[in-house]
């Protein structure tokens, strides 16, 4: 298994992809491919930093985690600090696009620390990429030549702001193109929630909720072929709800059903639906119901 290479610092990655030193410690913008100037291909490499991608015309290919970027006209890559890329093949190249680093330092000080956490598709896998039309392209552009404007000029007191603004709002704009991307394949994503809720009956009907527990997101999406978040994101947006909420929904009624139609006491219940601590069970139940187990069992 060939090492892989762990690039720090905005510096070090301009260093590995042998371009001009970066105009900001922080944050870099590089237009069109930049690893077209990489010696060799053949590397795993893991950033400390977040990255935003808009590529198109790529000849090559990237592989991320168990799968493989072959980007389209207009395709939108996310990636959070510790992801680790293998690059393969034949050189990488493109004649559009751009790419964004962002080292999380520049965003410690800012509201967009915390808020940039909770952007699933930093998670979602290859396929689950977001493609983009050429009007959505020329907005997220925009907010990126802003980006550029602002670290190639004198920096002032109102500079981390702007450039956060801007970041911000490409993660906003990002999050709306994906709900349209989801709102556009609505039959499909209807064949996924019957694949999903089929395979939650399957599992509370199964051995496996005593032993191993309730599913987690990541195998509640990997049953599905897909990221635990994407699905998570599919599942909030068609129905509002999400995994969790759909696996406590479950949990929850089949409960109810051994309540009102056994004798087997709350503790045990509590054991068979794979809690290993009773009080964890009573306390859901009750925050999902209004009532503890007990109290549900003698008022039916």
């Amino acid at each position: 298994m060939s090492e892989i290479i762990q690039i720090k610092t905005i510096s070090e990655i301009h260093r590995f992809l042998n371009v001009e030193k970066p105009l900001h410690p922080l944050i870099s913008v590089c237009k069109h491919n930049p690893y077209m100037n990489l010696e060799t291909t053949n590397i795993k490499v893991s950033f400390d930093f977040y990255i935003i991608s808009l590529k198109s015309d790529i000849k090559g290919s990237i592989n991320y985690g168990r799968n493989t970027y072959d980007f389209e006209e207009g395709t939108m890559l996310f990636s959070a600090p510790g992801q680790v890329f293998n690059i393969t093949g034949e050189p990488i190249i493109d004649i559009k696009g751009w790419t964004l680093f962002i080292h999380p330092e520049l965003l410690s000080k800012s509201n967009l620390h915390q808020a940039i956490q909770q952007y699933n598709f930093f998670s979602y896998d290859a396929n689950e990429a977001l493609h983009i039309s050429d009007k959505e392209k020329v907005v997220l552009t925009e907010f990126v030549s802003n980006i550029k404007n602002e670290i190639s000029q004198n920096l002032d007191r109102h500079s981390q702001d702007l450039i956060i603004y801007n970041i911000g709002s490409i993660l906003k704009y990002s999050e709306r193109f994906y709900d349209r991307q989801f709102l556009t394949r609505t039959n499909k994503n209807k064949d996924f929630i019957s694949q999903f809720e089929w395979y939650l009956k399957n599992y509370f009907n199964s051995e496996k909720i005593a032993t191993n527990g309730m599913p987690t997101t990541e195998q509640c999406g990997k049953a599905l072929n897909m990221s635990g978040h994407y699905l998570s994101d599919l599942l909030k947006l068609e129905t509002g709800k999400t995994i969790k909420e759909h696996i406590h929904l479950r949990l929850i009624d089949k409960a109810k059903y051994k309540l009102l139609n056994s004798t087997i006491s709350v503790k045990s219940l509590a054991y068979d639906l794979g809690f290993e601590y009773p009080q964890y069970f009573s306390r859901l139940f009750k925050n999902k119901t209004g009532m503890s187990p007990s109290e549900y069992r003698n008022l039916n």
